[in-house]
């Protein structure tokens, strides 16, 4: 059994541009949670700045995403372009929605208890084990790339004047993303939680504030709701979105 709950803030912006999914259920405003079994996928996605309507190529994104009948037999990496490719036709098909794109970020676990990571972009996904905090996905962005070169610092990549312009999305028009899929070393063991945000939440909390509010003897949902609370404290400007996952054994 898994216990997933999710939580979505507009934050400071007029109007939210993030999503989460939990099993078939996509929510862009409030909080989820849902017990459930294997197989199942839980994501969250991020309207890309600077396009248009970034609220419904997220929302579109995990809807696509929900439909999907996940297994160990399904070819994911094929799956995913297929709703890259459709979001992208309904964008050159639509005027009012000209090129809108989204961030994907998730786990799939298939009904062997089989888990692997999918991003594309910069939302983020962490595992929380033993009092630590790592982060297992990798940012598709241009700081990420200039910070693996050795061009900036750590803390140069947070502050960074582009640190939004992120590499291509689902439903770019011009070039397909990279989708990034790796299995989650070590699975998921009993006591894991497994973090998803969008940047509005990774781009304010640093790891160790991330440590020390899952620390706390809360319930999963309010220390969600810390971490939210947390990342408008430290003037987050964006909508921000927070998705945890718990293995609580057979």
């Amino acid at each position: 059994m898994y216990y997933c709950c999710g939580l979505t803030d507009k934050g400071i912006m007029p109007h939210n541009e993030d999503a989460l999914l939990i099993f078939r259920s996509v929510i862009d405003e409030g909080s989820s949670e849902q017990t459930l079994d294997a197989p199942f996928i839980a994501a969250v996605s991020d309207g890309v700045s600077g396009e248009s309507s970034g609220e419904v190529a997220s929302r579109t994104c995990l809807e696509m995403l929900s439909e999907l009948h996940y297994s160990s037999r399904t070819d994911l990496a094929q799956e995913l372009l297929s709703i890259h490719e459709r979001l992208a036709q309904k964008s050159a098909e639509t005027p009012e929605l000209r090129n809108m794109q989204a961030t994907l970020c998730g786990i799939a676990v298939d009904e062997h208890g089989g888990a692997v990571s999918f991003n594309v972009g910069d939302s983020r996904l962490y595992r929380f084990r033993g009092g630590r905090m790592t982060q297992l996905s990798r940012d598709q962005s241009l700081v990420q790339l200039l910070y693996e070169e050795g061009t900036i610092t750590l803390a140069e990549r947070r502050t960074h004047i582009h640190r939004n312009i992120i590499f291509p999305a689902f439903g770019n028009l011009n070039t397909p993303p990279k989708i990034d899929i790796v299995p989650i070393e070590g699975g998921l063991c009993y006591g894991d939680v497994l973090l998803m945000c969008s940047d509005g939440l990774s781009d304010y909390i640093s790891p160790l504030d991330m440590e020390e509010i899952l620390e706390l003897p809360a319930s999963l949902p309010e220390r969600l709701s810390m971490l939210v609370k947390k990342a408008s404290a430290n003037q987050s400007k964006d909508n921000i979105t927070v998705v945890a996952v718990v293995y609580t054994g057979d």
